[in-house]
């Protein structure tokens, strides 16, 4: 039986991107590497770089040529204003999102326990 990875939210990169960029601007390369912790795992730059242009477009980020003394210019990212009150929807959202599967999950523990990701199994009791 294949393992069951986790699930994200639909469009759930559009917010990791602005928060991200929230928190400092930043090139692509960089954003893949950040965009790791979130279950993105960096395998589809074409993706990123394709999400970024429309973000742009919807005037949620802005970008511009940075020169670099190590070889050609990057395009460098930031968030704009309009990109900061959508990142609050979409977290305002997603804490929304967050207390429904807090609910369903509590309900389904009263019948089997579950482990999340990354956290060891209690050791049997001895005795």
């Amino acid at each position: 039986m294949d393992p069951i990875l986790p699930t994200l939210p639909k469009n759930f990169l559009r917010p990791c991107l602005l928060l991200l960029l929230r928190e400092q601007q930043a090139h692509g390369y960089e954003l893949l590497e950040r965009l790791r912790p979130f279950g993105f795992e960096g395998s589809d730059p074409g993706g990123l770089y394709r999400s970024l242009r429309k973000l742009e477009g919807e005037g949620l980020v802005r970008s511009a040529w940075e020169p670099s003394s190590f070889g050609p210019a990057r395009r460098i990212y930031e968030i704009t204003r309009v990109g900061m009150e959508e990142l609050h929807d979409r977290a305002k959202g997603l804490a929304e999102a967050r207390g429904t599967l807090d609910t369903f999950l509590g309900r389904y523990e009263e019948f089997v326990a579950l482990r999340r990701a990354g956290v060891p199994a209690p050791e049997p009791a001895r005795g």
